[in-house]
C-alpha cells in the first residue's frame, strides 16, 4: 500500500469562533504545512480578540466518543493536544492515548492566561502533568513552564533553559520553551531535552496580532514532524513560519483587540484568479485596438500594399533583436528547467528570425537593414529592457507575454478573415501566428506566467500587471506605427516568398 499523500494530524483542543486560536487555528496551521487536519473538541469557548466570555465543556463520554470515532477509522500520524479544561477531560485524553498513541505527540499546556491568571485548578494541573510522559514535546510559555515544574517563574532566559532541563529530565519529555514573555527585542525559543539544548533565536515582532500564537506554533510542530528528521528541525521550521505569520497578522484586519496571525502568509496568491485571467481584459482591449489599426485591417482583407508591410517587418526585425535579449534574461532567471528551456529557445528563434527576415523579405523589398528603429519600436524596447534590468523573473515573464499572447489572438482572428479571401496575398504569413506551433507557444507562455504569479507577493503581482499592461500598450502602438495609404490590393513583390516568415516563433 502506498504512503498517504499528506500527514494525517489530529488536534484535541477547545474552540475559538473568531478563528484565531483553538482547533480553528490548529486546522489552519495543519493546512499551512501540507497536513490533513482533524479535530476533537474539548470545550466550546465564546471568545474573540478581546478575551474569553464563557465556555461549555461537553461530557467526557462524548469526548471519548469523538476520539474513538477518529481512531476507529483513521490512522493518525501526529497529534497536538491543546486546551484540557478539567481533570476529567485530561484523564479521558490520557486513557485514549494509552491505547491509541500516534507516533508524534505535542502537548500545548493551556494553563495560564496572558494576564497571569490560572486557567486550571490544582486537580486539572496534576492531570495535565500526568500526560507529559505520553507526549514527545511540551510547548509551555514561561508561566506554564513554572506551573509544570512546580517552581517560581523564570526571570531570565538562562533560568528558563535550566528550568526546562529539569522538567525534561524528570518527565522524559522534550520542552520547547518559549521566551516571548521576557522583555527586550529578542524572542528566543529553545528545544530542551534531558541532555541537550537547541536554541532557536528570533526577533520580537512589534504587533498586537499575537492571539493564538501558542496554538499555532504547537500545531505547526505536530504537522511538520512526520516530514522532518527530528523535532529540532521541525521546531526551527515552525518558528520561522510563525514569525512571518505574526508579522502579516495585522493586514488581516480581524478584530479590534489582539488579532490573530496570518497562517497562510506564505501563500499570498492563494484564492486569487490566475494571472492570465486577471489581465485578460487588458489583453482583450489590446486585441480590439490592434485589429482596428489601418495596417491590420488592410492585412485582414488582403489590400495592404507591400511597402508598409515590409516597413512593419523591418521594425519587427529590429525589435526582435532586443526582444531576444529579454527572453534570454527570462531564461537566466527561470526557476525551472522547463521555463529555462522555453525562453532560451525563444531567444534563439528571435535571432534566427531576424536574420531570415533581412536575408529574404527585406532584402528583396529593398528595405535598408541599417534604417534606425522608430520612436515606437525604441519605446517598446526600452520598456522591456528596464523590466529585464530591474525586475524579477515573474515581472520579466509578464512583460514579454503580450508578444506571444496578443499575436496569437490577433493571428487567429486574421487567419479566419484571410481564409475567406481567395488568393489572400498574406495568408501564409498570417497563418504563422494564427495556428500551431505559435499558438502552442503562446499557451505555454501563459502557463509559465500563471505559475510565476502563483509564487509572488501582492506587490510583485501588481508590478507584473503593470508590466503586462504597458507591453500591451506598446504592442498596439507597434501595429499602428506604419502609415497605410488608401488604395487597391497589395501583395508581395515578385520573387518574395511570404512563407519564409513561418519561422517566426514570437511576435
Amino acid at each position: 500500500m502506498s504512503a498517504p499523500s499528506r500527514p494525517r494530524v489530529l488536534t484535541v483542543a477547545g474552540t475559538d469562533p473568531t478563528g484565531g486560536a483553538g482547533v480553528q487555528a490548529d486546522l489552519k496551521s495543519f493546512a499551512a504545512h501540507g497536513a490533513y487536519g482533524m479535530a476533537v473538541v474539548t470545550a466550546l469557548v465564546a471568545q474573540n480578540t478581546h478575551g474569553v466570555r464563557s465556555s461549555v465543556v461537553p461530557d467526557v463520554a462524548f469526548l471519548r466518543a469523538q476520539l474513538d470515532a477518529v481512531s476507529d477509522d483513521v490512522t493518525v500520524d501526529a497529534m497536538k493536544i491543546g486546551m484540557l479544561a478539567t481533570a476529567d477531560v485530561a484523564r479521558t485524553v490520557r486513557a485514549w492515548l494509552a491505547e491509541h498513541r500516534p507516533p508524534h505527540v505535542v502537548l500545548d499546556p493551556v494553563m495560564v492566561a496572558t494576564s497571569g491568571d490560572r486557567l486550571l485548578d490544582a486537580d486539572a494541573v496534576a492531570a495535565v502533568r500526568d500526560l507529559l510522559p505520553l507526549a514527545d514535546v511540551v510547548t509551555p510559555n514561561l508561566p506554564e513552564l513554572a506551573v509544570l515544574a512546580d517552581e517560581p517563574r523564570a526571570a531570565t532566559w538562562q533560568e528558563a533553559l535550566a528550568q526546562a532541563g529539569r522538567l525534561a529530565r524528570t518527565t522524559g519529555v522534550a520542552v520547547l520553551v518559549k521566551g516571548g514573555h521576557l522583555g527586550g527585542d529578542a524572542s528566543p525559543d529553545a528545544l530542551v531535552d534531558a541532555t541537550s539544548v537547541v536554541e532557536l533565536p528570533g526577533a520580537r515582532v512589534a504587533t498586537t496580532s499575537t492571539h493564538g500564537t501558542g496554538c499555532s506554533l504547537s500545531a505547526a510542530l505536530a504537522a511538520l514532524r512526520p516530514r522532518r528528521p527530528d523535532w529540532a528541525r521541525a521546531a526551527r521550521d515552525a518558528k520561522r513560519w510563525l514569525g512571518g505569520a505574526i508579522a502579516a497578522g495585522a493586514a488581516l484586519q480581524v478584530g479590534s483587540g489582539h488579532g490573530p496571525v496570518d497562517h497562510l502568509h506564505h501563500l499570498p496568491t492563494l484564492g486569487l484568479p490566475s494571472f492570465t485571467d486577471d489581465v485578460a481584459p487588458a489583453l482583450a482591449d489590446a486585441c480590439r485596438d490592434s485589429l482596428a489599426s489601418p495596417l491590420v485591417a488592410a492585412l485582414a482583407d488582403g489590400t495592404l500594399p507591400f511597402a508598409p508591410f515590409a516597413e512593419q517587418l523591418h521594425q519587427d526585425a529590429l525589435y526582435l533583436t532586443a526582444y531576444s535579449r529579454v527572453l534570454a534574461r527570462a531564461a537566466q532567471l527561470a526557476p525551472t528547467g522547463e521555463a529555462q528551456e522555453f525562453f532560451a529557445r525563444g531567444a534563439h528563434s528571435c535571432l534566427a528570425v531576424e536574420r531570415g527576415l533581412h536575408e529574404s523579405y527585406l532584402a528583396r523589398a529593398a528595405v535598408r537593414p541599417s534604417t534606425p528603429a522608430s520612436a515606437v519600436t525604441t519605446a517598446y524596447v526600452d520598456h522591456l529592457a528596464a523590466v529585464s534590468a530591474h525586475g524579477s523573473y515573474a515581472e520579466v515573464v509578464a512583460a514579454v507575454l503580450p508578444c506571444y499572447w496578443l499575436y496569437a489572438e490577433v493571428g487567429t482572428r486574421l487567419l479566419a478573415l484571410a481564409d475567406a479571401v481567395p488568393g489572400h496575398p498574406y495568408r501564409d504569413w498570417v497563418a504563422t501566428y494564427g495556428s500551431a506551433p505559435f499558438t502552442d507557444h503562446a499557451a505555454h507562455a501563459c502557463r509559465l506566467a500563471d505559475d510565476a504569479a502563483s509564487h509572488v507577493d501582492p506587490a510583485t503581482r501588481a508590478r507584473m500587471t503593470a508590466a503586462f499592461v504597458t507591453s500591451c500598450r506598446h504592442e498596439v502602438a507597434f501595429f499602428g506605427q506604419v502609415a497605410v495609404a488608401a488604395g487597391g490590393p497589395g501583395g508581395a513583390p515578385a520573387g518574395a516568398d511570404v512563407r519564409e516568415a513561418d519561422a517566426l516563433a514570437v511576435g
